[in-house]
């Protein structure tokens, strides 16, 4: 696997494993001075592209690529669950579902480029469920399509 030398690569780039859970590089923001933002999508085979519009512009939330949200499903039940009075009651969030969150980390490249760099981070709630997902999806953590 190889890591990015020129700003305009947007190949796959192995995850970043971090404690229950990992980093993946999924954006890439040009700036230029009196023009808006740029952005370049990242190759990768854990989450969904980020750049579906919604009504007031780009939606940059994070969600799994449906195989994967399948696979999960069967193992840490439905992402969003009802009480035992709904509707009454509005639905809520599975809690045993991975958290996300954005990190962003300014770069600067050889022929002088500026990029912000965009990563998703997801954080498993418990080793057991992380470890079942790493054992599942390595390859494609690893920057690899793999099949099914």
């Amino acid at each position: 696997m190889h890591e990015h030398e020129t700003a305009g690569d947007v190949r796959a780039v192995p995850a970043q494993i971090l404690d229950q859970g990992f980093r993946l590089l999924v954006l890439r923001e040009f700036r230029t001075l009196d023009q808006p933002p740029s952005l370049a999508w990242i190759q990768q085979y854990i989450l969904r592209d980020v750049h579906r519009v919604q009504r007031h512009g780009i939606f940059f939330g994070a969600t799994f690529l449906p195989e994967i949200m399948q696979w999960l499903s069967d193992l840490l039940g439905r992402p969003s669950l009802h009480p035992d009075d709904y509707p009454a009651s509005p639905a809520y969030k599975n809690p045993a579902w991975p958290i996300f969150s954005w990190y962003r980390e300014d770069r600067g490249w050889a022929d002088g480029q500026q990029t912000v760099e965009w990563f998703a981070d997801v954080a498993f709630r418990d080793e057991a469920s992380f470890a079942a997902f790493l054992a599942r999806w390595l390859d494609r953590l690893k920057g690899f399509e793999s099949q099914g």
